[in-house]
This record gives structure tokens, sequence and C-alpha cells, in this order.
């Protein structure tokens, strides 16, 4: 994959409760301060979205010595290259200048369900990889193929 050009979404993921399958989609409807539309955590406080990235997860299935799809992470955005960032308050902007808004809140550390939906030894290969839990800040939709920009803690937009 060339580097050239903005990072995308690369694929979009949601479960419609907690336990489910994480099943993929073109595209999601993004609710300010509620979350992802079908997702199991539509209407929490602070966890309305996760991201991580192919480059992390590619990272981690050589660490592994297995593949780790972008599913089977639990998380909903997988951006196509590049690293998420962690720090609370970076901002994350997907689908152009007037796209949907995303705050980070906190790195999304890898669970022990990951020993199971990914394989023995994922929660280690997946550790510092995992991404990142997000807030919405503003409503849209978050598509496949959306460019996406990243910006420091405290900015409001790109």
């Amino acid at each position: 994959m060339s580097d050239d050009g903005p990072v995308r979404v690369d694929s979009v993921h949601v479960a419609p409760e907690r336990g489910a399958p994480m099943v993929p989609v073109d595209r999601v409807e993004a609710r300010a301060g509620q979350g992802l539309v079908g997702d199991r955590y539509l209407g929490t406080r602070h966890r309305h979205v996760t991201v991580q990235s192919r480059t992390e997860l590619d990272a981690a299935a050589g660490a592994l010595g297995a593949p780790v799809g972008s599913g089977r992470t639990r998380r909903n955005i997988t951006l196509d290259r590049g690293a998420v960032p962690t720090e609370p308050g970076s901002r994350i902007v997907v689908g152009g200048p007037d796209g949907v808004v995303l705050e980070v809140v906190r790195r999304a550390a890898p669970c022990r369900v990951m020993e199971t939906a990914v394989g023995p030894g994922a929660r280690r290969a997946l550790h510092d990889r995992g991404g990142a839990v997000c807030r919405i800040l503003t409503s849209g939709t978050i598509a496949t193929g959306d460019p996406v920009t990243v910006t420091g803690p405290g900015t409001t937009r790109p």
C-alpha cells in the first residue's frame, strides 16, 4: 500500500449487542454525544466509537504469528495505515473538513476477550496497538474510503 494521499477508513464494524459478533458495514451514522447507530455502545457516556489502524494490526500479526482481522478485535473503525492517537483530547476527523469529529478519551487496551476472539497471545501482541476509545463530537456518516485527519489535543478542527 502506498503512503501517498490521505489516511482513509479501511473498514467499519458494529455489534448490535454485547457479546454479539462484529458486523462489517459500508457506512454507519455517527450521532454526537451518543455513538454509532446499530452498535452496542450507542447511548453510553464516553465510549461512542473505537478506532484502530491496519498498520498496528499488521504489527500485532507479526508479533502473534497469525493474521489479525479488523472485526476480530471488536473495534469499530479501522484506518488503512498510520498510528491512531491515544492521547486524550486528540481529534480524528473522518470525511473531510466538515466530517465527523471524534475526540480521544483513552487508549483502547486489549482485554481478555482478545485471547478467544483473535487467538492465544493476542492480548500481548495487541498491547500498545489496540487503538483508541473516542467520543463523537459532531454527527454525520462514516463510510469506508472516507479520508481521515488527525490533530493534537485541544484543537477544534484541522
